[in-house]
């Protein structure tokens, strides 16, 4: 294979499909992807025996546990998939609409109007998911995606990708639009990084830190990304000890290697101590290694210390890092200042704590009682995410339909023209 010559062919090919999907019927859009869904369902046996293989390779590879977990499918996670398509065909199309609209006082109307971005490249690693999820949601907002799974899911892809191109073709929709790499030659990432000619829109990473790092570092087009997901939970001095155990166990231990789970927990020091061994002892019963400083060490038996590198790490493992703080002033500035501003929690029963917090951290993704195991597009609504995206230009948070739009001003008049 000529990976650049493969690579170019399909930048051609989804920009000839973008163009055809940017004025498809959206019943035509939502029925590719419902057909897509019931493929996976009726070929669930196949994804499972190409999943084996992965699940192999990657033990055989002595890969994280972590990176296991996010690999694995079964029956009920396969089912959740095609429950997501289902959504995300349900949902509104954005392509469109007509976002906002004024009217000049020589007469002229202007419209605010969605508009797809074009050609999306996908560049992921372990989770099988993010093959549908990203294929479903690129062709929903009428946009083109090419996906380049690791090779640590590459059997998966493949088995999954096959539905998406049934679903295609059951709906008479451009097989293009949705393509997969053929190959785990990491050349491939290469030219999709160089933008494919002019073809290439966006880029949207899911993976590790190293991964997301070399293509903000070097992507020739826009990216989509979040570096880390260092999330925070802070335990105010007016939280209860039944909610702070449900949320904090449920923020770390649900999934601890998703990037929504929480890896530092903030305890005031108002709180009260009984209940802070009482929190940290739950998390070790639960098999969570504490990383704890002084203060915390003093009241409770069994947390090791921790450095000044674990207030920035990102274990995504049954680890964390618990931090004394002095109220939620001492909170706010530790989380803005270690945060990798992707989701942080507070626990409290005080609107006013929880309104300062809300309003005085800079993250993507803000929680009031609530785990941080929510960041999630599914969870938001969207049916799916295409990822998390931490920064501030056109799209912040889970990465849905509506932030795979762009959009353009339409300008209606009478024949005016513009003095000289």
């Amino acid at each position: 294979m000529n990976i650049a010559e493969t690579m170019e062919k399909m930048g051609q090919n989804a920009r000839a499909s973008a163009r055809i999907l940017a004025t498809a019927d959206d019943v035509a859009k939502s029925n590719a992807i419902r057909f897509a869904a019931a493929a996976i369902i009726s070929q669930s046996e196949q994804i499972l025996i190409a999943n084996q293989k992965d699940l192999e390779e990657a033990t055989k590879a002595n890969r994280p546990s972590a990176l296991i977990d996010r690999l694995q499918l079964d029956k009920t996670r396969i089912e959740r998939i095609a429950t997501g398509l289902n959504i995300i065909a349900d949902l509104p199309n954005p392509v469109g609409e007509v976002i906002s609209t004024s009217k000049r006082p020589n007469g002229l109307r202007i419209d605010r109007v969605r508009t797809p971005l074009g050609v999306i490249g996908v560049i992921y690693e372990s989770r099988p998911n993010v093959t549908a999820d990203a294929g479903a949601l690129c062709l929903k907002s009428g946009n083109a995606v090419i996906l380049r799974g690791g090779s640590d899911s590459y059997h998966s892809a493949k088995a999954i990708h096959k539905c998406l191109s049934e679903g295609l073709n059951s709906a008479n929709l451009p097989p293009a639009s949705i393509q997969l790499v053929p190959t785990t030659d990491r050349a491939a990432v290469g030219e999709l990084l160089k933008g494919l000619d002019g073809n290439l829109d966006v880029v949207v990473p899911r993976g590790g830190k190293g991964l997301v790092s070399r293509i903000q570092n070097e992507s020739c087009v826009p990216v989509f990304a979040h570096l880390d997901g260092i999330c925070h939970v802070y335990v105010d001095q007016d939280a209860s000890l039944e909610m702070a155990i449900e949320v904090v166990l449920n923020s770390k231990m649900r999934r601890p290697g998703i990037c929504g789970a929480a890896e530092t927990l903030l305890l005031d020091a108002a709180w009260p101590a009984e209940h802070m061994r009482v929190l940290v002892e739950r998390l070790q019963q639960a098999g969570c290694e504490v990383r704890a400083d002084t203060s915390i060490r003093k009241n409770t038996a069994g947390c090791l210390p921790a450095n000044e590198a674990d207030w920035t790490t990102e274990y995504l493992d049954a680890i964390i890092s618990v931090k004394h703080v002095n109220g939620v002033t001492e909170a706010i500035q530790h989380i803005n200042q270690h945060s990798s501003h992707h989701t942080e929690s507070i626990i409290t029963a005080n609107e006013k704590t929880a309104a300062r917090f809300l309003n005085e951290i800079d993250s993507a993704i803000l929680m009031h009682n609530a785990s941080t195991q929510f960041a999630d597009g599914g969870e938001f609504g969207m049916g799916a995410e295409i990822g998390i995206a931490t920064g501030k230009m056109h799209a912040r948070g889970p990465v849905g339909v509506e932030q795979l739009t762009c959009f353009n001003y339409r300008v209606c008049g009478s024949g005016q023209i513009r003095p000289t």
